[in-house]
């Protein structure tokens, strides 16, 4: 079985990104980081994962440009590379890119410049008996890489997680999953919304931390007529992207005591 995967590029409209001023490109993910791009570190790994025949890269158009010379480089070991424009909603980016595409497949962002081939494996790996797969990392995990890896946690009845950008889908049925976000904006802020998509028992439950993740995760499956797989990462760097100015001094520091560097 071989997959396709999408990898999310783009940037919010008309915001200019600090990261990306600084180092004086259009995109954060052409920012150098450990001696190459961004997307660089994304694309090295799943260049090395035979299951991968296709990515998919959205972004918007006047990023196709800087983006196309790194891109070719893949095509050459047999993998196809597309280019495709992003939409100003994410789910509708991701919705764009699986579109007429072979299933299963697996999203991520172009600044995941820690994924592993085994984040990567579990993810694929779930797919094979579930609609969908989400990652997570333990709060333990994560502060073992660094003390400010991460600010924000999920708090579980068992633990507490911060979200791996990596995900997967079985194929078009599983889309329902993505259409609740559809409308994008601050969908967690938006009570009616939320209740509508999770269900009022499941929001307060989450809320009181009553039930675990694996409990939550079978009730969002019911809830939503699919099969989620939680997959806990047992490596805290996979919840480590580069979001700011902290997160990417810790992602190079990991980066250099991995060795992936030029």
């Amino acid at each position: 079985m071989t997959c396709t995967v999408v990898v999310l590029a783009a940037q919010r409209t008309d915001v200019v990104n600090p990261l990306a001023e600084r180092a004086d490109v259009s995109h954060k993910c052409l920012v150098p980081i450990a001696g190459k791009p961004l997307i660089v570190h994304v694309m090295d790994v799943l260049a090395k994962c035979p299951e991968v025949t296709k990515v998919r890269v959205m972004v918007e158009p006047d990023g196709q440009d800087s983006l196309a010379p790194i891109m070719a480089t893949y095509r050459t070991s047999g993998m196809t590379v597309d280019l495709v424009s992003s939409s100003e909603n994410i789910v509708e980016s991701v919705l764009t890119g699986v579109a007429g595409q072979d299933a299963p497949f697996v999203i991520t962002t172009a600044d995941n410049v820690l994924l592993s081939r085994e984040a990567f494996l579990a993810t694929y790996d779930a797919l094979t008996t579930h609609d969908a797969a989400m990652n997570l990392a333990t709060k333990q995990a994560v502060l073992a890489v660094h003390p400010e890896a991460q600010r924000n946690f999920y708090e579980f009845a068992d633990d507490a997680y911060a979200n791996c950008n990596l995900y997967g889908l079985a194929g078009a049925h599983a889309l329902r999953a993505a259409e609740a976000f559809r409308e994008g904006g601050q969908f967690q802020k938006n009570p009616k919304r939320l209740i509508t998509a999770f269900g009022l028992l499941n929001i307060l439950l989450f809320r009181f931390r009553l039930i675990s993740l694996q409990t939550a995760a079978r009730r969002i499956s019911k809830r939503m007529c699919i099969t989620l797989a939680a997959n806990v990462q047992a490596d805290g760097a996979q919840a480590v992207d580069v979001d700011n100015e902290r997160t990417y001094n810790i992602a190079q520091m990991v980066l250099e005591q991995r060795g992936r560097l030029v």
